[in-house]
């Protein structure tokens, strides 16, 4: 049976993007992401606010990098990946990522909070099928 790990995410980012290289030279940017679910009437209005974690690889950490800062409004697609650790009391740890896998900034070019609707960025080139290669 096929699976699937999807996350889609539509939210404002909390700080800018912390830029690194790994040992092995990839680069990677690291960001939180802030969704907020808001519901009631009147003087019953509540929120409530839940913060991503995000990890972009290679090309497309350098973009988030260069271009988002923190209040930018970002649509994040992605997948789940939940990392396991001891802490110094030996412990159990555990912490859950979003692995970015297409970036894009949503707002106005003008006011500085991204690019139009139709710019994405993904994480890797795509792939080109000739004609001939597909079987309709």
């Amino acid at each position: 049976m096929a699976s699937v790990n999807k996350v889609i995410l539509v939210g404002n980012l909390g700080k800018d993007p912390e830029v690194r290289h790994t040992p092995s030279g990839k680069v990677v940017a690291s960001f939180s992401v802030a969704t907020t679910e808001r519901w009631g009437k009147g003087d019953e209005k509540k929120e409530e606010t839940e913060w991503h974690r995000i990890k972009a690889w290679g090309r497309l950490g350098e973009i988030c990098g260069e271009y988002l800062h923190k209040g930018s409004p970002v649509y994040i697609e992605g997948r789940l990946r939940t990392h396991s650790w001891e802490d110094k009391e030996g412990g159990k740890r555990y912490t859950t990522e979003i692995v970015a896998l297409t970036m894009q900034m949503l707002g106005s070019a003008s006011k500085g909070g991204g690019t139009s609707q139709e710019e994405r960025f993904p994480s890797e080139e795509p792939i080109s099928i000739p004609d001939d290669d597909i079987p309709f």
